[in-house]
């Protein structure tokens, strides 16, 4: 959530830093919200007048009343004016209730350093690894699993519909191994606290990461308890510490946690959907930092280093983007997007972003730090990166170690956790 204030001291500034998320519907709701604004303070403004008259008239009621002298057209006043702050209260509860319900669909203002313009302006800021060079026609991911007996789309999609694999017998190992992998990584070598959270959360909740209300046709609900399926480990994780005051020295907190993730991928439109590459039910590794404000720039550096390590350890070529400001998430104030390469598809596919959020959900999720002992609390930066994501992770894994007899090589950092050096197709 925005800081109404930025609105108010410096409405140019801010607009203007809205207006790079290329949403031209962002003029009206910005609009509505400096009218509410206004008279909200007016309502403030009036009913503080009103109680100004009437701590006077009550104090000549009393001198009255002692001098015993009648009082009672002061007594009506009173009753009246009294009247009046009810109503100036009701609706000022009005006001603000509006007013807290656009602020909500307000995005995070861009860092001056995101570029500008829409997915087409998206920067490659570094790469790493060089994409392989096969000598043979690559296969595709879902050719390779079928043969090698990793997953069974067709009867995934039985069980649940399109979009949610059965992985089976040496793809389920893989994926295992891949979770076991990632976690022990960050925990042992890049200091992160393990988390397994909750998969089914409220909606508070998911209110406080930014998913609520603007997403609501992506999440899957469970409509009889009013609560929701996480469409990342970000929600439950950055949520531990809502409505907090954390001491400074417990900063920075590093949490991982791995989760399936459920997404609906409504506006999808039938995009990427053979394979794995686009799904609705999806493992992953989350990596989620609080820190001070001042070292946020810092943390997101070394956070996306974190991501990128995964992808170095198992030799998978990647690039770094950074992401337009017309094409940065809503809650995010800068990204930076990790896309790996995929030999049977021949393309860049994204595994991981890694996202700085400034303050704005920590506003939302009311997470707060004391930056010295008795000073007035602050809010904390919040940061998070997938570390990573095992759909297109797997894919470019499988596709890029292929070999011509079908067969896929495991990078050597996984082979202790699959077991073996070499995935070979079914009998």
């Amino acid at each position: 959530m925005i800081d109404i204030r930025l609105l108010r001291q410096d409405p140019a500034a801010t607009r203007a830093a809205l207006a790079r998320r290329l949403d031209p519907a962002l003029d009206a709701t910005l609009d509505a919200i400096a009218a509410l604004d206004r008279r909200r303070r007016d309502v403030i403004a009036r009913a503080e007048a009103i109680k100004a008259e009437r701590n006077a008239a009550s104090d000549d009621v009393a001198r009255r009343k002692k001098a015993g002298q009648p009082a009672d057209e002061l007594l009506a006043g009173l009753k009246e004016s009294g009247d009046r702050v009810k109503l100036l209260d009701a609706e000022l509860r009005t006001v603000e209730e509006q007013l807290g319900q656009l602020v909500m669909g307000v995005p995070n203002l861009p860092l001056p350093e995101v570029p500008d313009g829409d997915a087409s302006a998206n920067r490659v800021v570094r790469q790493w690894g060089t994409p392989p060079t096969l000598g043979f026609t690559p296969k595709p991911h879902w050719e390779l699993g079928a043969e090698l007996g990793l997953f069974d789309l067709a009867r995934g999609a039985k069980l649940s519909g399109s979009g949610f694999p059965l992985f089976t017998g040496p793809g389920a190992r893989l994926a295992r191994a891949l979770i076991n992998f990632m976690l022990d990584l960050h925990t042992r070598e890049h200091g992160y606290v393990e988390i397994s959270p909750p998969l089914l959360v409220n909606e508070t909740t998911m209110t406080g990461t930014g998913q609520l209300p603007k997403f609501a046709e992506e999440i899957y609900t469970v409509g009889a308890d009013n609560l929701y399926l996480i469409p990342t480990a970000e929600v439950p994780v950055t949520n531990i510490h809502r409505d907090e005051i954390l001491d400074d020295t417990a900063l920075p907190i590093a949490y991982v946690a791995y989760t399936p993730c459920f997404r609906r991928e409504a506006g999808a439109g039938g995009k990427d959907t053979r394979g794995l590459i686009r799904v609705h039910q999806f493992d992953k590794v989350e990596l989620v930092r609080l820190v001070r404000p001042e070292t946020s720039p810092a943390e997101h550096a070394k956070l996306a280093g974190h991501a990128e390590a995964v992808l170095q350890r198992l030799n998978i070529p990647y690039r770094v983007l950074a992401l337009a400001a017309g094409d940065t998430g809503f809650s995010s104030a800068m990204t930076w997007d990790l896309e790996v390469w995929a030999a049977g598809v021949g393309g860049w596919l994204e595994a991981s972003s890694a996202s700085t959020f400034t303050d704005f959900q920590a506003r939302r999720a009311g997470i707060r730090y004391r930056p010295e002992p008795g000073a007035r609390p602050e809010f904390v930066h919040t940061l998070n990166a997938s570390g990573v994501a095992l759909p297109r992770t797997m894919i470019a894994l499988l596709e890029n170690n292929q070999l011509e007899d079908g067969s896929v090589r495991i990078p050597e950092a996984l082979v202790p956790y699959v077991g073996t050096e070499r995935l070979t197709p079914c009998a």
